[in-house]
């Protein structure tokens, strides 16, 4: 029951780092014996809901998005763990492609993209900052769309895209200032810097994406299996 009411009171939302009470305090909230408190402080701790902090108290540990191997955007994520999706559009813009972005999303240099960079949110939370680049020729007209909401839900109710593959790689970064801005953070914090390119129904490259994920916000697990070999 005690932990119970911790949970409700102190954990239930996702947002900044949260110092619990002390014992004495929670335990005069909740009616009930230190022990009590106590106890149902080490069953968190177990979990990995809260963590020691200086002080001799417990700090609340940032609920986490688990990203496995199977394709989720970020908004069905967010939606999955109860959450309020949102972003916040930094820029949109159109240029010509160079060389090499031309070769990345496999159109001629010169050809038209459009660039759309946000900060998504859960519940007002900034957890990740995506800058995304894709063909014009394939999304007419989408800087001039709502971008507040799910991009893959409207490249495939606009355009008939539904992204269906991403080759992606995780690197461990430390945030600089204009990055912790974004983010919500200190400068100098840990972050998951992974891009990737998606591909569509078609096997076409339609868009290339820069995120960078709050470090303490985000896991990303994957499947492997051992090769087999003739005898």
């Amino acid at each position: 029951m005690v932990r119970t009411l911790i949970e409700a009171r102190f954990i239930a939302v996702p947002g900044p780092a949260t110092v619990l009470p002390s014992e004495r305090r929670l335990a005069e909230e909740f009616g009930v014996a230190r022990m009590t408190v106590r106890a149902a402080l080490k069953l968190l701790e177990a979990d990995g809901l809260i963590r020691s902090a200086p002080g001799a108290s417990y700090m609340v540990v940032p609920p986490q998005v688990s990203k496995g191997p199977t394709l989720s955007s970020f908004t069905e994520d967010a939606q999955k763990r109860g959450w309020r999706p949102g972003s916040r559009v930094i820029e949109r813009t159109a240029f010509d492609a160079d060389a090499r972005l031309a070769a990345t999303l496999g159109i001629k240099p010169g050809d038209a993209v459009y660039q759309i960079g946000r900060v998504r949110t859960a519940d007002d939370t900034p957890l990740s900052y995506e800058r995304v680049c894709l063909p014009a020729a394939f999304v007419p007209g989408l800087i001039d769309e709502d971008l507040t909401g799910s991009l893959h839900q409207l490249l495939a109710d606009r355009y008939d895209i539904r992204i269906t593959r991403h080759e992606r790689t995780i690197t461990a970064v430390n945030v600089d200032a204009e990055q912790a801005e974004l983010l919500g953070v200190k400068e100098g914090t840990a972050a998951l810097c992974v891009p990737h390119i998606g591909y569509d129904q078609n096997g076409r490259r339609v868009e290339q994406v820069h995120a960078l994920y709050r470090g303490d916000r985000y896991e990303f697990s994957s499947v492997t299996y051992l090769r087999e070999t003739n005898p």
